[in-house]
């Protein structure tokens, strides 16, 4: 048999014929992101609130709990979202939602029946800061009173830079907000009003100015690619725009393009958006912009400061991808409050109502309002290791992992073909039971990833595309 590497340079010269569009063509299906596995898709009305609190009651009394609070409410709807959000232009909703998040809170505390120490909050959304300055204190003195907040806990915030106030900022910093993730997505006035997303450099300039004068200093920008009138050369400009406001790290979200599922998008000049092989290169050029300028490459998406904890965390092999993406957060609990939010627990996941009405009825009735979730069984935990350290790490040693698990890596005797194929076309390399992404297989990750997933149904559609 030849050795693996004597055929390295054979490979790589192979490789390195493949065009783009070829490897999109191989490559580029529909996959899940895989914050999970199994994913949400595979979440079923079999957990219930009765399941959830079973898993709370047999939490140790010193479980340090992280909490993720959804506030599905925006100013304004941009055309390319994909996440659980509605416009919202009165006070009357937002304050309902506030007092009905808060019986929530109270809800969940006296479920795990322990004051539980805290060591990561994440506001998503929508727009968390939609709430305003005495709403938003409201809901900070629900958690700390309900849960132990660590003084040194990470408190991360979502915020959109065309609502932000100048009392949100100050009520931000005193109660100790820490992070923030400024959605940028592009500054290219074009593209800007194609989404329906007008938000000047100088917006952003002033919101970070701001922030890092009120001493949040940790700041993360999301930008995107494959948005309509994108080009390589413009989503590097973008990416050199955002690198000069000196963030901690940055996510290159790709644009996902489902108008079947959310209707706004229809609203995209689905004509005026870039092909696959397009979106490859866009990804590549805002991805070098940073890595030139010092910040580190990790796992799917994101670039940080070599100082940052992301990244720190991915060099000591202590990265994790939750549902809120990568994160250091080291916490074995993750508690979702607000509609839609996704709990994570030891014994498996569970969704709460995705559309207010309904979670507020079972809020109100009392209830935790979990709808779905999911346990996952003894195969499913073994695929989910594999997933989340190649998500993470970049690399995987099969073996090892099969090993620390009880059983074998034989029993992936035929995902060794899929990767070969994938190392045929540069994509990763190979050595006995341990596989290695290359730079050229990062924007594939997902493809990768989706080798170990038994429930990926190859003919959905309702995810996008992977690239």
């Amino acid at each position: 048999m030849t050795s693996l590497n004597a055929t390295l340079p054979a490979r790589r010269d192979r490789a390195a014929m493949v065009d783009d569009a070829t490897l999109i063509a191989r490559w580029d299906g529909r996959l899940p992101r895989y914050t999970s596995y199994p994913t949400a898709v595979q979440f079923h009305p079999g957990v219930t609130e009765a399941t959830v609190r079973a898993w709370l009651a047999a939490l140790p009394e010193d479980a340090t709990l992280s909490l993720y609070l959804h506030v599905p409410f925006c100013r304004r709807m941009c055309w390319y979202c994909g996440c659980n959000t509605v416009v919202v232009n009165r006070a009357a909703p937002v304050e309902a939602y506030v007092d009905d998040l808060i019986e929530e809170i109270a809800l969940w505390r006296a479920a795990i029946g322990a004051r539980h120490r805290v060591a990561h909050i994440h506001w998503g959304g929508g727009t968390p800061t939609v709430l305003g300055a005495v709403q938003w204190r409201r809901v900070d003195a629900a958690l700390r009173s309900a849960f132990a907040i660590e003084p040194d806990a990470e408190i991360a915030v979502e915020l959109d830079p065309r609502t932000l106030a100048p009392g949100m900022v100050r009520a931000l910093a005193e109660t100790g907000v820490t992070r923030v993730s400024l959605g940028v997505q592009d500054f290219d006035p074009v593209v800007q009003k194609a989404v329906n997303r007008i938000q000047p450099l100088e917006m952003v300039t002033d919101v970070v100015a701001r922030l890092r004068g009120a001493r949040i200093d940790r700041i993360n920008l999301d930008l995107m690619y494959g948005l309509p009138h994108q080009t390589e050369l413009s989503v590097a400009r973008t990416a050199r725009q955002a690198l000069a406001l000196n963030p901690d790290r940055v996510a290159l979200f790709g644009y996902a393009h489902v108008p079947w599922m959310k209707r706004h998008q229809r609203l995209i000049d689905e004509a005026a958006l870039p092909g696959g092989a397009d979106r490859l290169a866009q990804f590549r050029a805002a991805l070098a912009v940073f890595t030139a300028a010092g910040h580190v490459a990790i796992g799917l998406d994101h670039a940080a400061r070599q100082d940052d904890p992301l990244a720190v965390a991915a060099q000591e092999g202590r990265l994790r991808r939750t549902f809120q993406g990568y994160t250091d957060d080291r916490a074995p609990v993750l508690i979702g409050l607000g509609a839609s939010a996704i709990s994570s627990l030891p014994q498996g996941h569970a969704q709460s109502a995705p559309a207010v009405p309904q979670w507020r009825e079972a809020v109100r009735a009392g209830r935790l309002p979990i709808v779905r979730g999911i346990e996952p069984d003894a195969e499913d935990r073994l695929r989910a290791a594999l997933i989340e350290r190649l998500m993470c790490d970049m690399s995987l040693d099969i073996g090892a992992i099969c090993r620390a698990h009880g059983e074998t890596p034989g029993r992936f005797a035929d995902a060794l073909a899929r990767f070969d194929a994938m190392a045929e076309d540069g994509l990763l390399e190979r050595e006995g039971w341990r596989i290695t992404v290359t730079s050229r297989g990062r924007p594939f990750l997902r493809a990768i990833a989706a080798v170990f997933d038994r429930h990926l149904d190859p003919g959905a559609v309702r995810h996008a595309r992977a690239v």
